[in-house]
């Protein structure tokens, strides 16, 4: 049936996919009068009215409409985690809530240059400073920096904040990612996640007990890498050179995987990896 009411200030009672809200037609209809919401209560089309208590069922998530009913009274975008951000993002688009859209992606945007500025160092900062003999980067915050195809040899990156870096084609080889052996890439029990290492020299490293869950090392060098006790879980080694690697106790749950010759299997998870 159509909805009508004889007044804008009326309660609207809602089900959306289980969840029950209730607003007025005015919450609905004034911020964003060309969204699906305020055609919905228009007049104009026929709803789903429950017969029960009057509720007008969506069939979509009601987990975030909470949030947009906020955003219809108030205005304002809630501060989310990035994931929830996406969820939300896609009930605004669905309810045609333009507003709504543009904000979740201004403050997805504000959020990654605040990220940006945190950086310590520029990839400018970063080239000036391995033309050093010896170069230390410990506790320093480079996350997001792009190093692809520099020469990192013997960098000292001990407890440097690694989130994101784009390692692609850099050579590592002999470079220290922890203070415990200067003689080979040390990741003991580092966090790599999502880091981008295509086509990286990282012979030799010692990755014992790293978190590199869907990082991507595809076509890298890993010959003689130890990967003891790594969380590889949908990493990305198609065509990385792992002959000879240690990859003892490693979990590589959905990895992809090729070039394995020598490589050292003995109690990893290899469930669902491709090889």
């Amino acid at each position: 049936m159509a909805y009508h009411s004889d007044s804008s200030s009326s309660m609207v009672r809602l089900n959306i996919g289980g969840r029950k809200f209730c607003t007025t037609l005015d919450t609905l209809t004034q911020r964003e009068p060309d969204s699906m919401l305020a055609a919905m209560f228009s007049g104009r089309h026929t709803i789903c009215q429950e017969s029960e208590k009057g509720h007008i069922f969506v069939d979509r998530d009601g987990k975030h409409f909470r949030h947009i009913l906020n955003w219809l009274r108030d205005g304002v975008i809630p501060p989310l985690k990035d994931s929830e951000y996406a969820q939300l993002l896609r009930e605004a688009e669905y309810y045609q809530l333009l507003g709504l859209v543009d904000g979740i992606k201004s403050a997805l945007s504000k959020r990654k240059e605040d990220e940006e500025l945190g950086t310590e160092l520029t990839r400018i900062d970063i080239i000036k400073c391995i033309q050093s003999d010896r170069v230390r980067f410990r506790g320093i915050n480079l996350s997001g920096l792009d190093l692809s195809k520099l020469d990192l040899s013997f960098v000292d990156f001990s407890y440097a904040c690694l989130k994101t870096v784009f390692f692609s084609r850099a050579n590592l080889q002999c470079a220290k990612f922890r203070d415990v052996d200067a003689e080979a890439s040390i990741f003991h029990n580092a966090t790599l996640r999502e880091c981008e290492f295509t086509g990286a020299n990282l012979r030799g490293a010692v990755l014992a007990g790293a978190n590199l869950q869907s990082a991507n090392l595809q076509d890298a060098c890993l010959i003689g890498c130890s990967f003891c006790g790594a969380d590889l879980r949908s990493a990305h080694l198609q065509t990385a050179d792992l002959t000879n690697a240690n990859l003892e106790g490693a979990n590589l749950e959905g990895a992809n995987l090729k070039h394995l010759e020598g490589a050292k299997l003995d109690g990893a998870n290899l469930l669902g990896a491709i090889r």
